[in-house]
């Protein structure tokens, strides 16, 4: 698929597979065949179960703000466009000290390119020391007017220090998240 400029369009989505990686407090992922042609059935069937944040999703803020909206209130062209891949070097997380020269801009659509896909989507078990965006960039992409930042794994916010402030400051100023980006392919630009 190709834009009106004629560049191709890349998927950045992690591909559904049976146990994949998940958060520890989720459901795993199952896919089984119910039924399969092969075994004289006339189509092919799956029974899919999971938790929403496996793969690759998008956080809505009523996943961490009381009464906020839902997936459903997302205004498409939010999803849809151009972006933003912005490498970070820092190998534990993403701070305003490395975000400040690349000049983020009110409206850009952020995503982040970390050390996380160089490696984490090739393991079976969940990387509890992922990059994750820290308290102190959360509030500066918030300041510069970002209107959706998105991750190379399964959350913005820390595993070992908490989240919650990450995701609520991002979500709360109507900054959508885009959580577990397969950006191993992406060429930062």
């Amino acid at each position: 698929m190709v834009d009106k400029a004629n560049r191709p369009w890349i998927d950045i989505s992690v591909p559904l597979r049976d146990a994949m990686v998940h958060w520890p407090s989720d459901p795993p992922v199952s896919i089984k065949r119910v039924k399969d042609i092969e075994q004289g059935a006339t189509a092919n069937l799956s029974v899919i179960s999971m938790g929403a944040h496996s793969g690759t999703h998008v956080d809505a803020p009523i996943h961490f703000v009381k009464q906020g909206q839902g997936i459903d209130n997302i205004p498409i062209d939010t999803l849809v466009g151009r972006a933003r891949v912005i490498e970070i070097r820092d190998p534990k997380s993403i701070k305003p000290e490395e975000l400040v020269r690349h000049r983020i801009r009110r409206g850009e659509r952020i995503l982040f390119k970390t050390e996380n896909s160089s490696y984490v989507w090739q393991k079976d078990e969940f990387v509890e020391d992922f990059v994750f965006i820290s308290d102190a960039a959360a509030d500066f992409l918030v300041d510069r007017g970002i209107r959706l930042v998105g991750v190379d794994y399964l959350s913005v916010g820390s595993f070992k220090h908490g989240g919650s402030y990450v995701h609520k400051t991002l979500l709360r100023s109507g900054v959508w998240t885009i959580e577990g980006l397969n950006l191993s392919n992406v060429t930062p630009g």
